[in-house]
């Protein structure tokens, strides 16, 4: 998890932070302007201290009160968002940082409040699981994207006037006044030490090295500190002697005049208020789905598929964020790197109190973590994307109802560099689609209608739990005088029993008719995700494939 240090540091202060920037028509964003790039750099520094000191107290908090092995951090891909669609590269955006900071800071404290109440589980019951797993591959394409550009990465992909985008590898003195690569293509020595490093990483990752991301971002930023080589990282001018002077300090605990508490709660423009929708519940999506995958890696769901402690790591989750806002950075959420500790063993808030130990002596080398050039933290970038687009291959493209939303969303959020717009266009098109659908099923009395015997039921283990969280309907059956059973909602989906159940009804079709019958179901039904990869009903020794539950 140590790569998230410059990483996030690298991503964030792509905003320029508290930097003001008066662009002219040659230098709109400020790259020219060496006080403005001298004040970004401070930025950077600030951030690779925040980033640290955050990580550490969330992990403590999970540790302590939640008691798992999980690793806390500001999150990859909701800082790319907070950076390049909320704020804008060097503030082009249309949300000032100060304002980002505090709708960042108000989605904790919201988010703790749904935490308590239950809502959180609710919220991310009742969106469709080909969604909910497109926007995590989405977000895997986002972040690489952006490791294929310079300002965050190798630098392999640049602007086209023609065509958006094109192949890059191109020196600084190759860009005209907009950013286009005019010649040079692919003769950068940067690109290639990205490329470099992307390969290191994919080779220590096939021998399953520990710390492979980190290893490789370390060898290339060596390979990038010598002055007098071609892809150094403190070029002999202002803002490299002053990179390089700090650097040189090696153990230093730098101070965070331009984040720490830069909050401005001006929440007037709707912007802002699309990106705090966003923030929020991305990051339900991402901890939850995070969190339960640790949580049944490490063998401690329960029945339902839920774990102790749940409503505790969410509100350290919660508080996190908050903590987070205060030090200027973009929202926490839990690491899947977690998993590595949970196989060496870990099963308890000790490994996340551990982690928490490794953030707190990474504090005092914040000189080394702030040299780790773009072409060295870009792969990371890249092979974290990659990671993340391991779920794809759990969409149903199958049935065009669920694959048609799914693709919309993973595609629509590197396309438009915005993962609100993703998730806006897959529910969208969802309701649209299967909305028609519906209606004219409901309206022929079921003759026309689609073959849904590849649709993915996701509804079932949706409404298979109450809204209220246990402790409410505790204190109601209090209040009534009622017994009150804590495990009534445990339900074994896998092992339906009909003296125990009560089972469903089908709609099942037989030679054009539409007729409800009772019948046997066999679920297996995943734990976490409630997907449901058996949907075959029993009825009189015929198979049929449809399911519906009324």
């Amino acid at each position: 998890m140590a790569y998230i240090i410059s990483v996030n540091a690298s991503i964030i202060s792509d905003s320029g932070g508290t930097c003001e920037c008066v662009g002219t028509e040659t230098d709109p964003t400020c790259d020219m302007n060496e006080e403005y790039m001298a004040c970004v750099y401070q930025v950077k520094l600030d951030l690779i201290m925040a980033t640290t000191i955050i990580s550490m107290i969330a992990s403590v908090l999970i540790g302590v009160f939640a008691n798992l092995p999980i690793g806390m951090a500001p999150g990859m891909g909701l800082n790319a968002y907070f950076t390049y669609t909320v704020v804008g590269y060097h503030g082009t955006g249309k949300v000032s940082y100060q304002t980002a900071l505090a709708a960042v800071f108000i989605e904790g404290l919201i988010f703790l409040l749904l935490s308590i109440f239950g809502i959180r589980q609710w919220l991310a019951r009742i969106i469709p699981m080909g969604i909910k797993i497109a926007m995590g591959c989405g977000i895997g394409l986002y972040l690489c994207f952006i490791g294929l550009q310079s300002s965050a990465g190798i630098g392999l992909v640049t602007l086209d006037s023609s065509t958006l985008v094109s192949l890059g590898g191109c020196p600084a003195d190759s860009f005209d006044a907009e950013g286009v690569c005019r010649s040079g293509h692919m003769t950068s020595g940067t690109t290639y030490m990205g490329i470099l490093g992307l390969v290191i990483m994919a080779i220590l990752l096939l021998y399953r090295v520990r710390g492979a991301i980190l290893i490789a971002i370390i060898f290339v930023a060596i390979t990038s500190w010598p002055r007098v080589n071609a892809v150094t990282y403190f070029p002999y001018t202002a803002t490299g002697d002053m990179m390089f002077n700090f650097f040189k300090k090696v153990v230093s605990v730098h101070k965070m005049d331009h984040v720490l508490g830069q909050f401005d709660f001006n929440l007037s423009g709707k912007d802002i208020w699309i990106a705090l929708i966003t923030f929020l519940y991305v990051d339900i999506m991402d901890t939850t789905g995070t969190m339960y995958s640790m949580a049944n890696y490490g063998g401690f769901t329960d029945k339902s598929g839920d774990f102790e402690h749940s409503t505790y790591a969410f509100m350290c989750d919660a508080a996190s964020i908050s903590i987070g806002a205060c030090f200027g950075s973009s929202p926490c959420t839990a690491f899947v790197e977690s998993g590595a500790g949970i196989a060496e063993g870990g099963r308890t808030g000790i490994t996340a109190i551990s982690i928490a130990f490794g953030f707190f002596v990474s504090i005092f080398f914040s000189p080394i973590f702030a040299s780790f050039p773009p072409w060295s933290t870009g792969p990371a970038l890249i092979v974290v994307g990659s990671m993340m687009l391991s779920g794809v291959r759990n969409i149903n493209w199958d049935y065009p109802g669920d694959a048609i939303p799914a693709f919309i969303t993973l595609t629509v959020m590197p396309f438009t560099y915005s993962i609100a717009y993703g998730v806006i266009g897959g529910i969208l098109s969802y309701i649209v689609i299967n909305g028609f659908v519906y209606l004219v099923d409901k309206l022929s009395r079921g003759y026309i209608r689609p073959d849904y015997s590849q649709r993915e039921d996701w509804w079932t283990a949706a409404l298979s739990r109450p809204f209220l969280p246990n402790w409410i309907r505790y204190l109601i059956a209090k209040v009534k005088g009622r017994p009150f059973d804590w495990n009534q909602d445990e339900y074994e989906f896998n092992d339906d029993d009909t003296t125990t159940h009560q089972q469903p009804q089908n709609d099942v079709i037989i030679d054009g008719s539409h007729d409800k019958e009772m019948a046997n179901s066999q679920h297996i039904v995943d734990s976490i995700s409630g997907h449901s990869y058996n949907e075959t009903t029993e009825l009189d020794n015929q198979v049929y494939n449809e399911k519906a539950f009324h």
